[in-house]
């Protein structure tokens, strides 16, 4: 008889949970406030929502995997999605103050390309492989 293994929820797990969830929540907010946060910073409407979509996907594939991938990944994944946002933002930081235009360009472009390449990394990672003699239980 196969025994059914549960996956064990770490403050890892919830860790991705909630970093795909800020995600979700921030794709609302960039698609709701597109044209008032655009003008805050210097973008197209277009962009805002652009960007607000790939978050979007991002966040839901993010929080889709946690039960089939490795933390390991996600935490490689999230340190280097999140070592890019800080540098994208102090980028346009220093573009703003030397008086350039195109700094909320620049960090928007970041936050739509990232999550879609996040996302892409994460679906083609291996899935977690599991203890021999046992099986993931999948009814819910």
């Amino acid at each position: 008889m196969t025994q059914a293994l549960a996956p064990r929820v770490t403050r890892q797990t919830v860790g991705a949970i909630a970093d795909g969830g800020f995600k979700v929540l921030l794709a609302v907010v960039y698609i709701a406030g597109a044209a008032p946060l655009g003008r805050l910073l210097g973008t197209p409407a277009w962009l805002m929502v652009v960007s607000g979509v790939a978050l979007l996907i991002g966040g839901g594939v993010e929080t889709g995997y946690t039960r089939s991938r490795s933390m390991r990944t996600y935490t490689r994944l999230m340190i280097a999605y999140d070592s890019g946002w800080v540098l994208t933002a102090l980028a346009g930081l220093l573009m703003a103050w030397r008086g350039g235009s195109a700094g909320g360009e620049v960090w928007m472009g970041y936050q739509t390309a990232a999550p879609i390449v996040f996302a892409a990394l994460l679906v083609g990672a291996a899935p977690v492989q599991m203890a021999s003699g046992t099986r993931r239980d999948t009814s819910v």
